[in-house]
């Protein structure tokens, strides 16, 4: 990786796109530092610690938006608006004949979908910043509770997100990489330091020599094999091959090789992850922002849905919100391949073009064999994932070791810092290529 970045530095059009991303990522750390007009951060930051029950939701929160939540600055909401209505749209677009007619056009109908999305992302980060500054506003945080304040969060938040949404579409366009993606990763990474600082304080510091090698050795290894573990998940494909039939066109025999067809075995990315996520932290977001009683049989729920409480063996019980967190992410592995890969128009597209599966037959056989491969690597990627998420929240439960960089955020980390990598090498070899064909 140090080499592929040393050798892109030298070639001066990559450069230049490698400055322009590290000084928007340097924009973003600023306004991540800038607080909302009005809002008292001290009393934030305290009501932040109490959240015993919804806790958990909020910590990823932060943790996706790089400190900004809980500083409560002007990019507090940062890209996760921007994020939920991609996942919309993607579904939308399965649902609704129009939007996947758009997605079908080409470079213009995807021109079209972005767009949309744009304006999905503003409306729900105006839903977003209303429910924060009306909810958290009762609750103390607003200096002072009037119409007036409450606008002004309103469209600070607002104006943020749309802010950073701008951005990571410059990153895009001008720099390198994906610039949604790189904007995540880097709010994630910026917590890393401070994660890494409080184990270190937790379990090494302070104890003896002995104890605290052995802490340390344990806190690198169990971090360098998820990393491994999400590098394997991320390149792991099942290559199915494919042969072309030879026909003749003109005068010439042409056709006839052999090609292969990749299926992902990590096929839905982080996505299964996030909504699992998403969904088990609904109930305990809306009781904090309205303030709604939470104890009784309410409360037992809400404890039993927090990642603070599973794996700990205290309190036996509240692991089964484990359980439903691994299947919710199974179910959301298989829901979400089968709304981006359909097995039976690939299966006609390569009966159209003259292909076929060695000893499959084209058509129907194809597609129930596809099918049938998918459902298997998506089920392996599925618990790969489970297992990586799962190892934090059993250290969490076991040994209090709570971090910020759970298993959904190094699976991010590590999957953007790697296509990043490969699309600088990718430049680089069209650079080389154009060099090339000038001489």
């Amino acid at each position: 990786m140090l080499t592929t970045l040393k050798n892109a530095l030298k070639i001066k059009e990559i450069r230049k796109k490698l400055v322009f991303t590290f000084l928007m990522l340097v924009v973003i750390r600023f306004g991540s530092q800038l607080p909302v007009p009005g809002i008292n951060t001290t009393f934030f930051a305290n009501w932040f610690e109490q959240q015993s029950q919804s806790g958990d939701a909020f910590n990823l929160l932060d943790a996706f938006t790089g400190g900004s939540f809980l500083r409560m600055s002007i990019l507090a909401l940062n890209i996760t608006p921007y994020i939920t209505s991609s996942i919309i749209m993607q579904l939308m677009t399965i649902a609704i004949p129009k939007l996947e007619e758009m997605q079908r056009d080409g470079a213009d109908g995807r021109k079209k979908i972005a767009s949309i999305t744009r304006y999905v992302t503003v409306v729900l980060a105006l839903i977003e910043s209303s429910a924060m500054a009306i909810g958290f506003g009762r609750q103390g945080l607003l200096q002072t509770y009037n119409a007036f304040s409450v606008i002004t969060v309103i469209m600070a938040l607002t104006a943020g997100s749309a802010f950073l949404m701008w951005i990571g579409e410059r990153i895009t366009e001008n720099g390198i990489g994906n610039g949604i993606s790189i904007v995540l990763t880097i709010n994630i990474l910026s917590r890393v330091p401070q994660d890494i600082t409080q184990l270190f304080q937790q379990f090494v510091i302070g104890r003896s020599i002995a104890k605290g090698a052995v802490a340390a050795i344990i806190i690198i290894a169990v971090i360098l094999l998820m990393v491994v573990l999400v590098i394997i998940l991320n390149d792991g494909v099942r290559r199915i091959p494919v042969q072309y039939a030879k026909k003749v066109q003109g005068r010439k025999m042409v056709g006839g090789q052999t090609t292969n067809l990749p299926l992902k075995v990590n096929t839905a990315g982080v996505i299964p992850v996030i909504f699992a996520s998403s969904l088990l932290q609904i109930p305990s977001i809306v009781t904090s922002l309205f303030n709604i009683d939470g104890s009784g049989v309410w409360g037992h729920i809400m404890m039993g849905m927090n990642s603070n409480y599973w794996c700990n063996p205290e309190r036996p019980v509240y692991s089964i919100g484990l359980v439903v967190y691994i299947a919710l992410v199974i179910l959301f592995a298989y829901f979400y391949t089968s709304i981006t890969f359909n097995p039976i128009e690939i299966a006609e597209n390569m009966k159209k073009q003259g292909g076929f599966i060695p000893g499959i037959r084209p058509g129907k056989p194809t597609s129930e064999y596809l099918t049938r491969v998918l459902n298997n690597i998506v089920f392996i990627g599925a618990v790969g994932l489970t297992i990586v998420c799962i190892v934090p929240y059993f250290f969490n439960g076991i040994f209090g070791a709570s971090v910020s960089f759970g298993g959904t955020s190094l699976i991010i980390i590590v999957s953007v810092v790697l296509e990043t990598i490969k699309q600088i090498e990718s430049q680089m070899l069209v650079r080389n290529y154009k060099g090339f064909l000038n001489d």
